[in-house]
C-alpha cells in the first residue's frame, strides 16, 4: 500500500510503498476514506516533538472495516469508523476512574511506535516502520486495536468522521467536559483552528455569552463568527488583553487556549476574571514553559488546567457530538477546507503553515495528478 512516511525531522513526508500486517488478535484492518491534517503532524515533522521513526504520520482519521482479528466483536467488515489517537483498555486506574483518555497504554503506544500489544504491523522489506500514534492513517489502509476505533452511522460523511476523533472531540470537549455548564458565562477562544473553531461550536451550543474568538487571521475569525462567536479579536493590531477587557470589563470567566504557545496563555492568564480559569488545549514544543505571576494567581484565585482530547471518554463522546451534528447543533460540514491526494500531503502541510482556513483532508482514494 501507498503511504506518507516521516524518516527525519525536518524532510517532507515522502510517499512510498509499505507493506501492512494482517489484523492480529482484538485488532482491525481499515480502509482509510479521510484523514484530517493536524498541527499534532507538524510538530512532530519539525522535531519539536518526537516519535520512533521512520514512522507513517496521520492521526485523525475514518474509513469503512476491511478485516476484523480474532476476537473483535463491536465492529464487522463495512462497518464505518472514527479512528482515536488515544485508545483506552478499560481495566487500568484511570479507565476505571471514568478518565480513559489517560489511559496508561496511550503514552505507551505513542513512545513506542507499536500498537496496544507492543509490536506493529507496518514494514518495508526488513525495516521496522512505525505507527504514528497507534494510528498512521496517511494512508491507504490501517491496523489499529479495535477499542482505538468507534463506530459511525453510515449518514456521516467520511471527513466529518475522521474530524470528529480529533479536532471536534477536543474543541467541543474542552467546553462540555472542562468548562461544563456555562449558560451566561463569558468565555474567550484563542486560536480560531480546526479544534478552536470546535471549541467556539460547542460555547455556542452550551450557552456562553459573549464568546469571543482571537486569531491572527481575518478569514478564521469570520468563520468564527459564522460558527457562533459574538465578538472577534485580530491579535495582529489589537492588544488583545486590553481588548477582552474592554468588552467584558473586569475580564472573563473562561479563556481555552488552543495554540500551545507560551505568549498566548500569558495572555489567557491576563484575560482572566477572578477566580476564572484558563483551559489549556493546545500542544507546545517539548519542553516549552509559561511564566505565571504568582500573586495574580493566588490573590485573584484563578485557575490553569490542561484538558488532553477534549477529557472525553471518546467511544461516547465521539458518537454524542455526531448526532449534534445530524440533528444541526453542529455545523461541522464548514468546519471542512481543501481536500488533497495521499501524493499531495506536503502541499496540504505547506497550507497549513500558510494559515488556511478549515480543516485540510487527505483522501487516499482521491486521484493524484501531481506526477
Amino acid at each position: 500500500m501507498r503511504a506518507a512516511v516521516l524518516r527525519e525531522p525536518g524532510t517532507p513526508l515522502s510517499i512510498e510503498d509499505v507493506e501492512l500486517l494482517p489484523p492480529g488478535r482484538g485488532e482491525i484492518l481499515v480502509d482509510v476514506e479521510a484523514a484530517g491534517v493536524c498541527h499534532s503532524d507538524l510538530h512532530y515533522m519539525r522535531g519539536e516533538l518526537s516519535c520512533p521513526l521512520p514512522a507513517v504520520l496521520g492521526h485523525e482519521g475514518a474509513g469503512r472495516v476491511a478485516a476484523v482479528g480474532e476476537g473483535v466483536t463491536s465492529v464487522a467488515p463495512g462497518d464505518r469508523v472514527a479512528l482515536m489517537w488515544r485508545p483506552n483498555c478499560g481495566s487500568c486506574p484511570p479507565c476505571r476512574r471514568g478518565n480513559p483518555v489517560m489511559c496508561v497504554f496511550g503514552p505507551v503506544q505513542a513512545q513506542g511506535g507499536g500498537l496496544l500489544d507492543g509490536p506493529g504491523r507496518l514494514r518495508q522489506g526488513s525495516e521496522r516502520m512505525n505507527h504514528f500514534l497507534g494510528v498512521s492513517c496517511f494512508a491507504e489502509q490501517v491496523v489499529v486495536p479495535e477499542r482505538s476505533a468507534v463506530k459511525v452511522r453510515d449518514s456521516i460523511p467520511a471527513a466529518l468522521a475522521a474530524i470528529a476523533g480529533c479536532a471536534v472531540v477536543t474543541g467541543v470537549g474542552a467546553v462540555t467536559n472542562v468548562v461544563g455548564a456555562c449558560a451566561g458565562d463569558s468565555l474567550v477562544v484563542v486560536g480560531a483552528g480546526g479544534v478552536g473553531l470546535a471549541a467556539v461550536m460547542g460555547a455556542k451550543l452550551a450557552g456562553a455569552s459573549p464568546i469571543i474568538a482571537i486569531d491572527l487571521d481575518p478569514r478564521k475569525l469570520d468563520l468564527a463568527q459564522r460558527f457562533g462567536a459574538t465578538h472577534v479579536v485580530d491579535a495582529r493590531a489589537d492588544d488583545v488583553i486590553a481588548r477582552v477587557h474592554g468588552i467584558v470589563p473586569g475580564g472573563v470567566d473562561w479563556v481555552i487556549e488552543a495554540v500551545g504557545r507560551p505568549a498566548t496563555l500569558r495572555d489567557g492568564l491576563g484575560m482572566l476574571a477572578p477566580e476564572g480559569t484558563l483551559v489549556a488545549v493546545g500542544l507546545g514544543s517539548a519542553g516549552q514553559t509559561f511564566d505565571v505571576p504568582i500573586n495574580d494567581l493566588v490573590q485573584r484565585q484563578k485557575r490553569i488546567v490542561g484538558s488532553l482530547y477534549g477529557s472525553s471518554n471518546p467511544h461516547i463522546d465521539i458518537p454524542r457530538i455526531l448526532g449534534l451534528y445530524e440533528s444541526g447543533r453542529l455545523p461541522l460540514d464548514d468546519l471542512i477546507g481543501r481536500r488533497y491526494p495521499l501524493g499531495a500531503v506536503n502541499e496540504a502541510f505547506d497550507g497549513l503553515r500558510d494559515g488556511a482556513v478549515g480543516r485540510a483532508i487527505i483522501v487516499p482514494t482521491q486521484e493524484d495528478h501531481s506526477s
